[in-house]
């Protein structure tokens, strides 16, 4: 057990490299501002919901890419209304990232923008029969924030994307008015780990 503990803490509080880092950071956070064409009963697309997640990738100098995953059970419910069982999103998203170069930044914050693709995941379950979706949807996100750390290995992330599916040309599968589509903003804090 100690022997575990000493690894654990020398991976964490060990020097990183100069000029190239992996990181990982498991986020909590909120969705607001969506908007829907997927029938939603409870009118709650618009509210604000928690959200948790984790990402994770490689940052250079200036550019890198990361892996995005993020889960907000209850999207299409509210606390006032009972006329759905469940309801969830989950987007999972391969993103370029675009950096304040690290030499420039120092020991402050570090900003950038960030943009790439993936899949959104849309799951409604109503009460009654005729309210069910289950949907996957190819998708887009956009958006920045900003990394700062606290030791050589642990910091803190702020971090705000617009997602949104991309509106396609074929028919809906029902439950929907219109060509089935979905945006929102996600607005993040994580705890940050570079290795």
């Amino acid at each position: 057990m100690g022997t575990r503990s000493l690894a654990i803490a020398l991976l964490l509080f060990a020097p990183a490299p100069a000029t190239a880092e992996w990181q990982i950071r498991p986020f909590i956070g909120f969705t607001f501002g969506g908007t829907t064409t997927f029938v939603d009963l409870e009118q709650a697309t618009g509210e604000q919901k928690a959200v948790i997640g984790i990402s994770g990738g490689w940052l250079g100098e200036i550019f890198g890419f990361e892996g995005d995953f993020g889960l907000s059970p209850g999207f299409f419910q509210t606390a006032e209304k009972d006329l759905l069982l469940e309801s969830g999103v989950r987007a999972l998203t391969g993103n370029v990232v675009v950096a304040m170069p690290r030499r420039m930044k120092e020991y402050g914050l570090r900003p950038y923008v960030v943009g790439g693709a993936g899949l959104i995941h849309v799951k409604i379950l109503g009460r009654i029969e005729a309210v069910e979706v289950n949907r996957t949807l190819p998708a887009m996100n956009i958006g920045g924030g900003v990394t700062g750390f606290l030791t050589q290995r642990i910091g803190l992330n702020w971090d705000v994307r617009r997602f949104s599916t991309m509106r396609g040309e074929g028919e809906t599968v029902g439950n929907s008015f219109g060509n089935e589509q979905l945006s929102f903003w996600r607005a993040t804090m994580a705890v940050a780990v570079r290795y």
